[in-house]
């Protein structure tokens, strides 16, 4: 697989030195800045919102990808939008109305997609398929970093693979969690184009040599 892209997550970051954290994170060579919003509701942990977002905004030009861990994420998308997101990303079963909350990102000239936990079916991503620019799979389940891949994920990885080739449209395969210099090869052959890396990232003695790694 090749042209992998690598999507370090800013929740291992140095939340003290979240500029430098981000700029630091695009001059090791990252693709995308992975910008993980945790509710307390959705998952048992807080993290950060929109003014976080607005705040990193101006230390990169790499594209923000913010992955909503939230209940009702149709409430916000367009916020996080404005704010400087470039992809914007939820899970379906949070969502009264995930065909809208699609579309609403896609008006603001944004990309959008579904996320996938371990225990969620393909088939909640089904009737989107037609909407999405990225699915995310959850290599762990979400709320905390630094967990181990759960192997069982493998399988489901093949099957967005394969329901993405039947689409016909292009549309980038995300794995979130778990993500190491030992297992990235694997994921990229098995279909996936974007990793994303948090504690293998930073508390890497040399991030970029580990974002090139996972790159592959």
């Amino acid at each position: 697989m090749t042209d992998c892209k690598v999507a370090p997550s800013i929740l291992s970051g140095d939340f003290a030195n979240m500029g430098k954290t981000v700029r630091d994170t695009q001059s090791w060579g990252a693709d995308y800045i992975h910008f993980d919003v945790m509710d307390g509701v959705y998952v048992p942990n807080l993290t950060f919102g929109m003014p976080m977002c607005k705040a990193i905004r101006p230390y990169t030009t790499l594209p923000i990808d913010a992955h909503l861990m939230i209940v009702e994420p149709e409430k916000y998308v367009e916020q996080f939008c404005d704010c400087g997101a470039d992809i914007v990303t939820f899970h379906p079963e949070a969502s009264k109305c995930p065909g809208e909350a699609l579309d609403a990102i896609h008006a603001k000239g944004k990309r959008a997609g579904l996320v996938l936990n371990p225990d969620k079916g393909v088939e909640l991503i089904a009737p989107y398929m037609d909407r999405v620019d990225i699915i995310v799979l959850m290599g762990v389940f979400p709320g905390f970093g630094g967990q181990k891949f759960i192997p069982s994920v493998l399988d489901k990885i093949a099957q967005v693979d394969a329901m993405i080739k039947e689409s016909g449209r292009e549309i980038e395969l995300e794995l979130d969690g778990g993500v190491t210099e030992q297992n990235a090869q694997q994921m990229r052959e098995l279909g996936v184009n974007v990793l994303v890396g948090g504690s293998s990232v930073f508390k890497s003695a040399d991030p970029a040599q580990t974002i090139k790694i996972l790159r592959g």
